[in-house]
């Protein structure tokens, strides 16, 4: 199975595409799309969709793994996300990759197996798990492919779908 994982946002948006098969991961591609603040907003969702839809042409995931919002503090900013978040559904939708949404503790318990895990616990175990050399850059780079590693966790565990992944 493909999967690519995204971590939205609208200056930096997280990406990575790996393939699950047999319980191992291939690191297929991560990065990362950006967007200058000097931009009117609506080019930079138009950014976001096209440089999207160029990964979603190249890997031909079956899955696109997302991570749910929250808003806690800047909501002005959330309300950005969660527009460039809807920029990448609508992107998964034309390339026919069903969604899967997570929270963050969904991740944090998939990917090191304690849901208040820290940031910098959760990266090293991507690295660790995904056998990369180093904690990709950006952070938001890093969350997406923890993103990804949810989804395989939680899709490829079957019948006995794991608490975590509800």
């Amino acid at each position: 199975m493909i999967i690519l994982g995204i971590d939205p946002g609208y200056a930096i948006l997280g990406w990575g595409a790996l393939e699950y098969t047999g319980n191992k991961f291939r690191t297929l591609g991560y990065g990362a799309v950006t967007t200058e603040p000097d931009l009117r907003f609506e080019r930079r969702l138009q950014i976001i969709h096209d440089d999207l839809s160029g990964i979603l042409k190249e890997y031909h995931p079956e899955a696109m793994a997302v991570e749910k919002l929250f808003f806690t503090n800047n909501r002005t900013t959330g309300i950005g996300v969660a527009e460039a978040r809807g920029v990448a559904l609508l992107s998964a939708a034309q390339h026919h990759a069903a969604v899967y949404e997570y929270t963050p503790m969904q991740v944090k318990q998939a990917v090191v197996g304690y849901g208040k895990a820290v940031k910098k616990q959760v990266m090293e175990m991507t690295r660790v798990l995904l056998h990369l050399d180093e904690i990709p850059k950006p952070d938001d780079t890093a969350d997406a492919l923890a993103i990804a590693i949810c989804h395989a966790h939680c899709a490829g565990s079957g019948r006995r779908l794991l608490e975590y992944c509800r």
